[in-house]
């Protein structure tokens, strides 16, 4: 089972200082977590794309790309590619590039995003988000698996004999996770697909998540891409932690009381009790995390939010050395006890590689340029004297 964290890119005040940090530093400080999350020994790493205040993930290739250039092991992913608002050839261009980058330690996530302005911003319409997703994937699919590509649809000008480059590493192009927090029809594309599905799981109670998870397995199943306990799940989920559980909650309590998207609600307790999030001792995080499989079966990935809502760098990294030394080694144990033998791990690059029969280069050679048209040779022939 894989274990990291996310980040939504946030830029919030700190509320019990007041200072409110640049987007530089906010940008520095998320590429010292990613680095700190390989440290500590943690899977993966991913972040949001976000296009609008208070975020700062407008470009999560070239973030990803720079800290792949920095780290070894770290899986680099995203805890949402926009695939409504963004061209399905740029996706493609983009993350297979940066697969390159990383040698093969890229995925990604697709997801619709949780704001509505967006659209009208890349020029298409919230009120065919579904349709864009599903379109918009199945044109992605396709520059990733076939050389060249004839294509027509309803949101973007057709295509005519092209190529995509790069070409995916090996042949083989990123694993793919669909993220939804509330829609069946992205459960139902990840699972017609044989995609993995990602449920946010940090504002809805666990009967929810069950709901979907339940809905993503029958459906994989229904494809004949497996047993349904062999669909690939991931999880969210957010998480505080201090030696002391009381100290955990007396140090969070300002900032959940003031995050912007649950601050000013309900108080800590009801938002702990009604959903995932864990405030707490290392031990109680470990018996939360653990009690996710009683409801959603066995998983493959669980990443957890750590540094929203204006924390500081230094209370993050405190925290990422307490995920790596205390909490996610148990959690490793406790899992891999737990699963059997016929579910799946989550998937890489190396074992999807050996899944397609090995690596090959995929690179295409045209047979003319782009700026002529005409081959070399019939080039050659016309300046001969």
């Amino acid at each position: 089972m894989q274990f990291g964290i996310f980040s939504v890119s946030d830029v919030t005040p700190d509320p019990t200082t007041g200072r409110v940090p640049t987007e530089n530093e906010r940008i520095k400080a998320m590429v010292a977590i990613a680095l700190k999350a390989e440290e500590v020994g943690l899977d993966v790493f991913a972040t949001g794309e976000h296009h609008n205040p208070p975020f700062v993930m407008s470009s999560p290739t070239t973030y990803l790309g720079y800290v792949a250039a920095k780290t070894s092991t770290l899986e680099l992913s995203t805890s949402t590619t926009l695939i409504t608002t963004n061209d399905p050839v740029k996706i493609a261009e983009d993350y297979a590039m940066l697969q390159h980058l990383a040698d093969g330690r890229v995925d990604l996530m697709m997801g619709r995003g949780n704001t509505g302005p967006v659209y009208p911003w890349f020029g298409q319409d919230i009120r065919t988000g579904i349709e864009l997703a599903v379109e918009n994937y199945a044109l992605l699919r396709r520059l990733w698996r076939e050389d060249v590509v004839d294509w027509e649809g309803k949101f973007r000008t057709p295509l005519q004999g092209f190529t995509s480059v790069p070409r995916p590493l090996d042949g083989v192009p990123p694993f793919v996770w669909h993220g939804s927090i509330r829609s069946p029809q992205i459960a139902e594309q990840a699972a017609y697909y044989g995609d993995g599905f990602f449920h946010n799981h940090i504002f809805w109670p666990k009967e929810h998540t069950q709901r979907m998870v339940e809905f993503y397995r029958r459906r994989f199943e229904h494809y004949g891409h497996g047993a349904a306990d062999q669909a690939i799940v991931g999880l969210g989920g957010q998480v505080f932690m201090r030696k002391n559980s009381q100290d955990a909650v007396n140090e969070f309590r300002p900032y959940f009381d003031n995050a912007p998207v649950y601050g000013h609600g309900p108080s800590l307790e009801e938002f702990t009790s009604e959903t995932p999030l864990t405030v707490g001792s290392p031990q109680q995080i470990i018996e939360r995390t653990l009690g996710f499989r009683d409801y959603v079966g066995d998983y493959q990935r669980q990443l957890f939010l750590i540094d929203h809502a204006g924390l500081p760098l230094k209370t993050v990294l405190e925290q990422l050395d307490i995920l790596g030394e205390e909490v996610v080694p148990v959690l490793r144990k406790e899992f891999a006890a737990l699963k059997p033998p016929h579910v799946p791990d989550a998937p890489t690059h190396a074992s999807l590689v050996a899944a397609a029969g090995g690596a090959r280069d995929a690179t295409v050679h045209a047979p003319a340029d782009d700026v002529t048209g005409r081959a070399p040779a019939e080039a050659a022939e016309e300046v001969e004297p």
